[in-house]
């Protein structure tokens, strides 16, 4: 067994041991939480390496103590790149981040208002902790199941809850299967669900979105759907994917995944496009979505711009306004994955990701403060805790 271990400035450690079994992956996240201290840890798993009952099992047997939550991914980004088939996790030390976290069940049928009385306690247990330290900045995130069809309701009152607390997060995946994703959070396995996390640190961040898609001038009116199970049935009077097909110029036959990676659409709020993922096509030639979708909405077909180069420019940001960054924990559209092995820059996207030092999963969805995103690469940069970047610029 080879395990990769890999400690950030930040104070974040990263371990991934490929093929290993749940046993002996939660023996070592119980062995680094141990060593660094650690107050919580995240754990990403592929559902073909292990169950996350398995892994539930694990960590109740060789780290009861420790604090956890994570989720089955649909992909992984661990230190050497982008993988599939792995478990991903990463360990939070105590003296640099205080976490508090929930699991809300069946999320479908639960009042928002439960969401939002949880974030209040959340923000509530941490005001009176004091953050655990001075100095110290919140963040939110947001872990959800992919297939829920709950998560524009569920972030949006989440969202309404943090007031101005900055939140991020990303959907647990099944490995592109589209049945039953799964979270777990300290001792509880669940579908249906989401875990709120709420953290304190002292080291300095930014919360991000980017994507790499434009709008093109072909548009669809949504005239028939299921907003239930976010089926589309009709685009402009006529059955979706025939008139969705015809845009692209393709044959209704020839649609695939990858067809709905690289020319996704999108919708306009506020003045800005944001993608609504397409998750297949129905023999009856309707369309199935990732996002929200219902009667009415206006729908803009989109074309893809430079995956790399968007990515790099957001990156290069992000860089500059944390005075360098030491990693990302990145929740990365599966569909982007899809589109990347389509057009050939799996390995330029997976050497920028190993530039920056980003780690995370793929996701079937992304939130971005208070909106569910699709195709789009969200996540939290951290710098350097200002000791480690002092250190670095005296040397």
């Amino acid at each position: 067994m080879v395990t990769e271990r890999t400690q950030y400035d930040c104070g974040i450690v990263a371990l991934t041991a490929p093929g290993i079994g749940a046993d002996g992956f939660a023996r070592m996240v119980a062995g680094e939480a141990e060593k660094h201290g650690a107050g919580f840890a995240f754990i990403f798993h592929s559902p073909s390496l292990f169950t996350s009952k398995a892994i539930e099992a694990a960590m109740r047997k060789h780290a009861p103590q420790l604090a956890h939550a994570g989720c089955t991914t649909a992909g992984e980004i661990t230190p050497e790149g982008i993988g599939d088939g792995e478990a991903l996790a990463l360990i939070l030390p105590a003296a640099h981040f205080t976490v508090r976290s929930a699991l809300i069940e069946d999320i479908s049928t639960s009042g928002m208002h439960i969401v939002a009385d949880e974030v209040e306690r959340l923000i509530r247990e941490l005001d009176d902790c004091g953050d655990g330290g001075p100095g110290r900045h919140r963040f939110a995130m947001c872990l959800i199941d992919g297939m829920s069809f709950a998560e524009e309701a569920v972030t949006a009152a989440i969202h309404w809850a943090l007031d101005d607390i900055p939140l991020v997060g990303g959907s647990a995946g099944d490995d592109l299967r589209w049945q039953k994703p799964v979270l777990f959070h300290n001792g509880t396995v669940r579908s249906g669900s989401a875990v709120i996390l709420l953290v304190a640190t002292d080291v300095p961040f930014n919360i991000f979105k980017t994507d790499n898609f434009i709008p093109t001038d072909a548009k669809f009116v949504v005239t028939a759907s299921d907003a239930d199970r976010r089926i589309v049935s009709e685009f402009n009077a006529r059955p979706a994917a025939v008139e969705y097909a015809e845009a692209l110029g393709k044959d209704i036959g020839s649609l695939s995944q990858m067809s709905f990676a690289s020319s996704p659409v999108v919708v306009r709020v506020g003045g800005e496009y944001f993608c609504r993922a397409i998750r297949g096509a129905g023999e009856d030639g309707s369309l199935a979505f990732a996002c929200a979708i219902d009667d009415g909405v206006v729908l803009t077909l989109a074309e893809a711009r430079g995956m790399v180069e968007s990515t790099r420019t957001a990156l290069d940001d992000l860089d500059r306004r944390l005075g360098g960054i030491d990693m990302v924990l990145g929740f990365d559209c599966c569909y982007r994955r899809v589109d990347a092995a389509n057009r050939q820059i799996m390995r330029p996207m997976a050497e920028l990701y190993r530039k920056y030092n980003v780690v995370g999963f793929g996701t079937y969805g992304e939130q971005y403060q208070s909106m569910h995103l699709n195709q789009t690469l969200t996540g939290i940069a951290f710098g350097k805790r200002p000791a480690a970047a002092r250190a670095e610029a005296a040397e």
